[in-house]
C-alpha cells in the first residue's frame, strides 16, 4: 500500500543547525548581530518550525489513513507533553528568574517580565492559557497550538485534499495581515476578562504563522504517501530563486538606495507577521536551498547538529536558560542599537559554557531514547511467540526513533 518510509537523519541535522543558529541569536553577546538574519529576511524560527512539522506531516499522515483515532491520541499526548514543557519554563521564570531581577535589579530581566511583575495573578493565568506569553517564552506556545490542531488538519487532507487545507491556511493567512488577530485578542479579552495587552501575547502572529506550519505538514505528508513528490527542479528556477535572493540581500543590507531598506518595507517584511515580501523570500530560499540540498546536507551532517536536532524539545528549553543567564550577566553596555550585550571573554565564556551543555544534554537524550528502543525491541522479542509469526514494525516504533521524534 505504501512505500517504505525511509530514515532521514538530515531533518534531525537541519533541526539542529536551527537550533545552534537560534541559540546564537538569543544570546545577549555580540555574535547575535552577525547570525541576525544574515542571508536575508529569513530566521531560524521559520526553519525551526516548518522542519518540525514536515517531521509532524511525515511520521503521522500514514496512520492517519489506517489508523486515525490512534494518531490522533498520540498528537494530543505529545502536544500535553510539550505544554508541561512550557509550564515548567514558566514555573522557573515567574520564580527564580522574577525574584533575581527584582533582588538585583537587572533591567533585562525585569523588562523581559514586566507584566507578570506588574500583574502577577493576570499573567499566571493567562501563561497557563496560552494567552500570556513574555520574549522567549512565545515559541513553545505557538508549537503546542499548532500540534494539538494537527490532528484535525491531517484528518481533513485525508478526506478533503491539501488543495483546501492549502487554500484556508493562505486566506487566514491574508486575514493576519490586514488586523485578525487583533480582533480575536479584543474578543478572547471580552470572553476571559483577563485584561493582557496584545503585545504580550507573544510576538508571532499565530494566524500568519500556521501557513509555515500548513506548509511543512503538506510537505511532509507528501514524502511520507509518495514515492517522487516532487520534480527536479529546472535550472533557470534555481537561478531565478538565487537572483530573489541576491536582490533580498540588497534591501538586507542598503544596497539598493533609500526607498529598498528594511526601514522603507518593515511591514511587507515583519518576521512576526509573515509579510508578504518576506514569503516571497522564504519561497525562493527555499528552494534555491532544496536545489543546493546536496551540499547543504553535507554541512549539516557533522556534529554536532545530528544530536542537537534528535533532541530539540530539551535542547530548546536548556538553550533558554542560558539566555536567563547571559541576560544576567549584562553589565549596561549598550550598542549603538540601544541594545545590552556581552563581549569579550564573557561573551566567549557564556557561549562555551552553553553549546557545551546543550551537546551534554542532546547526547544524554540520545542515548535515553536509544536505550527505550532496545527495552522495546526485547519486549517484542519477548511477546512474539505468543501471538505467532514475526511482528511488523509498528508506527509506535516508527515514532520513537531518533530520527523520527517532532520534538
Amino acid at each position: 500500500m505504501f512505500h517504505k518510509l525511509e530514515r532521514r537523519p538530515e531533518l534531525d541535522a537541519l533541526r539542529g543547525l536551527f537550533l545552534v543558529w537560534m541559540t546564537l541569536t538569543h544570546l545577549p553577546t555580540r555574535f547575535s548581530d552577525f547570525v541576525n538574519q544574515p542571508i536575508g529576511f529569513v530566521s531560524s524560527a521559520e526553519g525551526f518550525v516548518f522542519i518540525s512539522a514536515l517531521l509532524v506531516g511525515r511520521l503521522y499522515i500514514r496512520e492517519f489513513v489506517l489508523d486515525p483515532g490512534n494518531a490522533r491520541s498520540k498528537l494530543w499526548k505529545r502536544s500535553f507533553k510539550i505544554y508541561g514543557y512550557h509550564l515548567l519554563m514558566l514555573g522557573f521564570a515567574f520564580t527564580v528568574v522574577a525574584a533575581f531581577a527584582v533582588h538585583t535589579h537587572k533591567a533585562a530581566l525585569i523588562n523581559l517580565l514586566d507584566f507578570y511583575l506588574a500583574h502577577p495573578k493576570a499573567a499566571i493565568l493567562g501563561s497557563v492559557l496560552l494567552l500570556y506569553c513574555p520574549p522567549l517564552l512565545d515559541i513553545l506556545p505557538m508549537y503546542v497550538t499548532f500540534l494539538f490542531f494537527t490532528p484535525m488538519v491531517l484528518s481533513a487532507s485525508v478526506r478533503f485534499g491539501w488543495r483546501k487545507i492549502l487554500g484556508v491556511s493562505s486566506v487566514i493567512w491574508v486575514l493576519a495581515q490586514v488586523g485578525l488577530r487583533d480582533v480575536v485578542h479584543n474578543w478572547v479579552v471580552h470572553l476571559t476578562h483577563l485584561n493582557i495587552p496584545l503585545q504580550e501575547t507573544g510576538a508571532f502572529n499565530l494566524f500568519a504563522w500556521q501557513a509555515v506550519w500548513v506548509v511543512g505538514l503538506w510537505i511532509g505528508a507528501r514524502t511520507a504517501l509518495e514515492r517522487e513528490p516532487f520534480r527536479p527542479l529546472p535550472g533557470w528556477m534555481a537561478g531565478l530563486s538565487a537572483a530573489t535572493c541576491v536582490f533580498f540581500l540588497g534591501i538586507r543590507y542598503g544596497w539598493l538606495g533609500p526607498h529598498l531598506t528594511t526601514q522603507a518595507l518593515a511591514v511587507e517584511l515583519d518576521k512576526w507577521q509573515i509579510g508578504p515580501l518576506r514569503v516571497v523570500n522564504l519561497i525562493a530560499f527555499a528552494v534555491f536551498f532544496y536545489w543546493l540540498r546536496k551540499y547543504v546536507l553535507r554541512v549539516v551532517a557533522i556534529e554536532p547538529f545530528p544530536t542537537l536536532g534528535k533532541a530539540s524539545l530539551r535542547v530548546f528549553c536548556a538553550h533558554i536558560f542560558f539566555v536567563f543567564v547571559g541576560l544576567a550577566l549584562l553589565y549596561g553596555d549598550f550598542n549603538a542599537d540601544g541594545l545590552d550585550q556581552l563581549h569579550g571573554l564573557p561573551a566567549i565564556a557564556l557561549l562555551t559554557v552553553t553549546f557545551t551543555a546543550l551537546i551534554l544534554v542532546a547526547a544524554d537524550e540520545v542515548r535515553k531514547k536509544r536505550a527505550r528502543r532496545e527495552q522495546q525491541k526485547q519486549e517484542s522479542r519477548r511477546e512474539t511467540p505468543l501471538h505467532g509469526g514475526s511482528a511488523s514494525p509498528s508506527f509506535q516504533a516508527l515514532a520513537e526513533s531518533p530520527s523520527a521524534t517532532p520534538d
